[in-house]
């Protein structure tokens, strides 16, 4: 059994799944392009149905005008903390696939396999040294526009990216928020044979 960031695993797991968690206090510090491309690469290695490899990330360093553009498509409540992230990204997910016939059909998995990706990306960010909070936040048409995203593509979510700061950076009602959330036993969400309805 693990127990860090006082959060305790009931079954013996890698640490460092107790380890990643959605900071909101960032440094602001300049993230090296190569340290990036590492949690890029990570995410490159995810499986996905058949090998489709739908998801997609635009991506942009602080001090840039495409951050700002990022940054203006976030909710509110979003922009309050994310301007103090080393980069923020779109992570967006194609929607349909050609068949070898040129068919178009849906990507049934699209979101499940881009969802994989993310968490490739953000455990290799916690092996780096760097911490990512996704954010559903984020409104979608406009961050289509903002990031140049065609037709047959999905925005998922926001992510920033950057090096952890202490939460009294953070407004005085974010930094009670500024720890790591808990999880649902194993119990309330695998079941053998049935599934049990909440």
């Amino acid at each position: 059994m693990h127990e860090i960031n006082g959060r305790t695993a009931d079954h013996d797991i890698h640490p460092v799944f107790l380890e990643r968690w959605s900071p909101r206090a960032f440094t602001g510090e300049a993230m090296p392009q190569e340290d990036l491309l590492r949690l890029f690469e990570a995410a490159r290695w995810t499986p996905s149905a058949s090998n489709r490899q739908p998801w997609r990330l635009v991506y942009a360093h602080r001090g840039t005008e495409a951050f700002q553009a990022i940054l203006s498509t976030l909710d509110e409540g979003n922009r309050r903390w994310t301007p103090n992230a080393s980069v923020l990204a779109v992570i967006v997910s194609k929607t349909h696939n050609r068949t070898a016939s040129g068919e178009i059909r849906p990507a049934y998995t699209h979101a499940f396999d881009t969802g994989a990706a993310w968490s490739a990306l953000a455990l290799q960010a916690t092996f780096s040294g760097y911490h990512v909070h996704a954010m559903a936040g984020i409104d979608r048409d406009k961050a289509m526009a903002a990031a140049g995203v065609p037709e047959g593509y999905r925005v998922e979510a926001g992510l920033a990216i950057g090096k952890m700061a202490p939460k009294e950076t953070l407004p005085e009602d974010l930094k009670a928020r500024e720890v790591p959330s808990q999880r649902h036993p194993v119990e309330a969400f695998a079941f053998e044979g049935r599934f049990k309805p909440d």
